[in-house]
């Protein structure tokens, strides 16, 4: 009965229906990494940005391009390197000779979702240039502010293996990503499927076949919708718990800043709102709260000499807070 005044309280339906057109879209091309796909559509309406992590091969960018597809908003693609530089991304005042006065030129990074394909090859200056427009969603340049397009996304890529021409993203920049994505390797199941599908398009490119099922004025009434999401207040104890934790763990050198538990609190609403409810559960907030803390702790130099991991000693954390009901 209760669970009835939750559902009568928030109509979901639209949202719902929504929900399942993307995944039917991406299960269309995708095998499997249903994690990743429920990640990406519940960082999307919680209006954050997303690090996806992964060997090469395992379809991070296709994921990425393909979302982009799926949403009918503007989309830029950014490969980094290690000779960009921050007028690249950001755009640059040009000088125009008829009007004797400087125009400003946008750069790629004015769209609605950005791909940034191998975040971590861009030095460190470049990737400052990414910081006021993933937090403000404006830019700031010779003092003209000029503000994104809603909803603006930001989908970056990067390989964890290879460190050869690489560098490591400042701790400010990867506080500024909702969620950190671990993509694995597919089983022998999914590789199966993988080739059949590969084999059956006989070279047609999977992207071609599919079509939008979102809009960003669609996108912009859900992010509405996820405000009024419920939670309770022995949830919000919950979230404020494991994130103190993470401060005062002896594996943990860094912990995670308020940044965090404000992204735990917004990314289980909502997770809740595409799972059909408009109240949040604790099994919500477990789920969220790896991807939203893995790559923002640091651990203690001894850990990471043991081979520990962060994804570990956030697993551990979780675990050892009491779970509300």
């Amino acid at each position: 009965m209760e669970e009835n005044i939750f559902q009568n309280r928030v109509d979901l339906t639209a949202l719902n229906e929504q929900v399942k057109k993307i995944k039917a879209a991406i299960g269309t091309v995708i095998v499997g990494q249903e994690k990743m796909i429920d990640l990406l559509i519940t960082a999307i309406l919680a209006d954050g940005h997303v690090l996806i992590e992964g060997v090469p091969g395992v379809a991070k960018t296709l994921t990425a391009k393909l979302l982009s597809k799926i949403i009918s908003v503007a989309f830029s693609r950014i490969q980094f390197t290690p000779d960009l530089m921050p007028s690249d991304i950001l755009g640059t005042s040009v000088y125009n000779l008829k009007t004797s006065e400087f125009e400003f030129k946008a750069g790629p990074i004015f769209s609605n979702i950005i791909l940034i394909d191998e975040i971590n090859r861009a030095p460190a200056k470049t990737q400052a240039a990414l910081f006021e427009v993933m937090e403000e969603r404006q830019v700031t340049i010779d003092g003209h502010t000029h503000k994104m397009n809603l909803p603006y996304v930001v989908l970056a890529t990067q390989n964890p293996i290879e460190q050869e021409g690489t560098y490591r993203l400042p701790e400010a920049q990867l506080d500024r990503f909702l969620f950190k994505i671990a993509v694995g390797y597919p089983s022998q199941e999914e590789e199966i499927e993988i080739l059949q599908r590969h084999h059956d398009r006989k070279g047609i490119q999977a992207l071609a076949e599919v079509s939008a099922v979102l809009t960003a004025d669609q996108i912009q009434a859900f992010r509405q919708f996820a405000q009024q999401v419920h939670i309770e207040q022995n949830l919000l104890v919950y979230i404020a718990q494991i994130i103190q934790e993470t401060r005062n763990n002896p594996s943990v050198f860094l912990g995670a800043s308020p940044r965090a538990s404000i992204a735990i609190l917004m990314a289980a609403k909502s997770f809740a709102m595409i799972n059909g409810r408009d109240f949040v559960s604790p099994e919500d907030v477990k789920f969220v709260a790896l991807p939203v803390l893995r790559h923002r702790i640091i651990l203690s130099p001894e850990k990471e000499m043991e081979g520990i991991t962060a994804d570990e000693v956030v697993k551990q954390i979780v675990d050892k807070i009491e779970v509300p009901r």
